[in-house]
């Protein structure tokens, strides 16, 4: 990880592959139940498709009983609160912001800082946009 400055923290491909393998170890001991992934969209899809290649799991687009939904962070919780699905799992949880704890993650983050994921700019603001874009 490379901080780039006091409120942001990239992550290299790298770093994705070790937070990967971190969580597809907590998948299969934590929800052996799990069939499938899906992810949510955008932060999401990357983690969901790459887990499902290293564990040999479907990725599909309807979520059922033993669906794996995937995003990249918890951060406020409120997507994942409102998303389909029983089972949760997300890179980086924190939980000091979020309302919402997913059933697995791969990192505690107990920092303020944004994280920026490597299919994201090295721009990227320190707010999704559809929260900077969101009518007061």
């Amino acid at each position: 990880m490379l901080k780039i400055d006091d409120n942001k923290i990239k992550i290299s491909w790298w770093d994705l592959d070790d937070l990967i393998d971190e969580l597809c170890e907590k998948i299969v001991t934590e929800t052996p139940l799990i069939d499938s992934v899906c992810g949510i969209p955008r932060g999401g899809l990357i983690p969901a498709t790459l887990i499902s290649h290293k564990l040999s799991v479907p990725y599909v687009s309807l979520i059922g009983k033993n669906t794996l939904v995937i995003d990249d962070i918890c951060d406020s919780g409120v997507t994942l609160k409102n998303s389909p699905g029983v089972y949760h799992a997300v890179l980086h949880y924190k939980p000091h912001t979020s309302c919402f704890e997913p059933d697995i993650y791969a990192k505690l983050h107990e920092g303020d800082e944004w994280l920026i994921y490597p299919w994201e700019g090295f721009d990227s603001p320190a707010m999704q946009d559809y929260l900077i874009n969101k009518p007061k």
